[in-house]
């Protein structure tokens, strides 16, 4: 089989994952460590080892790292002035994953989209189910569309803005 049929293949089971990952999560409010670390260890095992990986092993490592970090660090400040949690960490391990598989620099990318469609997303989500803006809705389904858009799509949003801004 051909280089390229085979990473089509990698990242149709990883888009495979990442659908069963949002609906668990739009279900059920929970991104189960049952299937996210796997997805971390996973990327960073096929992008060190894989001659069809999608990112360097530095970048994977970083992109684990800074993932996490991020959400976590959002998490805890938001803890500090609210006393309460703001995200779930399981957003954090999912957006660990997606660095894993897809690198650092894709991060600000994929939290954009989630971001932007979460808002939108989330009032919708939060109306449907009669409740107040105050209550948690689930942030992974955006994040997992965020990574696929962002895996089919390579760097979508820094290529358009910037093209707007030069």
């Amino acid at each position: 089989m051909e280089a390229s049929a085979n990473i089509w293949i990698v990242k149709g089971l990883l888009i495979l994952v990442l659908l069963y990952l949002a609906y668990v999560d739009w279900r059920t409010l929970r991104l189960p460590n049952a299937i996210t670390f796997p997805l971390i260890f996973l990327g960073l095992a096929f992008n060190a080892a894989s001659d069809l990986r999608l990112t360097t092993p530095g970048s994977t490592i970083i992109g684990v790292l800074l993932g996490y970090s991020s959400l976590w660090a959002l998490n805890a400040s938001y803890r500090l002035l609210k006393n309460r949690n703001g995200i779930g960490m399981g957003d954090a391990k999912l957006l660990a994953a997606l660095g894993a598989w897809l690198g650092w620099g894709t991060l600000p990318s994929i939290l954009l989209m989630a971001s932007a469609t979460g808002i939108i997303g989330g009032i919708i989500w939060l109306k449907w189910h009669g409740h107040q803006l105050q209550q948690a809705f689930p942030f992974g389904p955006f994040l997992a569309i965020a990574g696929i858009i962002e895996l089919l799509w390579p760097q979508l949003i820094p290529i358009l803005i910037l093209r707007k801004l030069i």
